[in-house]
């Protein structure tokens, strides 16, 4: 397994709620290092939200010096798609997500580490759907970095909705963005990377790391058969390289 590797700082994780754009209590997961930290995280989950994996990820990723905090993507869906332990039923809710209310929840985030943690920069981070998000974000002119962890470059069909913003819309005017992705992910296709490289062709600041053996999920989550080692220990590697102030 190549779980992000522990850092040197003692960490104190604690489950809060951070308020929406529409005054809605949002659950979060917020992890702070001991000392002052360095800069602030603000991720973004997969499509199952919260659990125990991403208490796990924002304790490692405070570990190395951040103040992390994690909002739950689905804070407004009904219980039964909250409680859901497979992926089904919050997928079928996706399109119903209003993107000016989700990425008005990573801003607040982004606002709480400011206050709570007294950090200067923010960044977003995100896996899946999450990383989706984050390539959304990173155009919102809130954060200073972003990192997408295989994140889709164009909304999938049945996730599209009244409401929906597709990434690809707004990828020039991202803050500096470091994107990854797998070679046999059928979600973000060569051609989706291809646009995505078309739009920052002439941004510096923006990379793109293809693993052309690893499929959709290959990093966060070792306990999936797509997981893998070697990868997703250079991209951690990579990730941390990038997130440094």
């Amino acid at each position: 397994m190549a779980e992000l590797e522990v850092g040197l700082h003692d960490v104190d994780v604690e489950h809060i709620t951070v308020k929406g754009v529409d005054g809605v209590a949002v659950d979060a997961v917020h992890a702070r290092p001991d000392g002052m930290p360095i800069a602030g995280i603000v991720l973004h989950p997969d499509v199952m939200g919260l659990r125990p994996l991403f208490d796990d990820l924002c304790r490692r990723l405070a570990t190395h010096g951040y103040a992390v905090c994690a909002p739950e993507p689905f804070a407004r869906a009904p219980e039964s798609v909250r409680a859901a332990t497979e992926p089904g039923e919050r997928m079928g809710y996706v399109r119903q997500l209003d993107d000016e209310i989700q990425l008005g929840d990573l801003e607040a985030a982004a606002d709480y580490l400011v206050v709570h943690d007294d950090v200067r920069e923010v960044a977003v981070v995100g896996f899946c759907m999450g990383g989706m998000q984050a390539l959304k974000a990173a155009a919102s002119g809130r954060f200073d970095k972003a990192v997408s962890f295989y994140g889709m470059v164009r909304v999938p069909a049945d996730w599209v909705g009244p409401a929906t913003r597709q990434p690809l819309d707004t990828a020039a005017q991202v803050c500096p963005t470091l994107a990854f992705f797998g070679g046999r992910d059928t979600m973000t296709p060569e051609a989706d990377i291809a646009a995505l490289r078309a739009a920052w062709a002439d941004r510096t600041d923006c990379e793109i790391v293809v693993y052309p053996d690893a499929e959709h999920g290959f990093v966060h989550a070792p306990e999936r058969p797509a997981h893998r080692p070697d990868d997703a220990a250079d991209a951690w590697r990579r990730a941390l390289a990038f997130l440094a102030p």
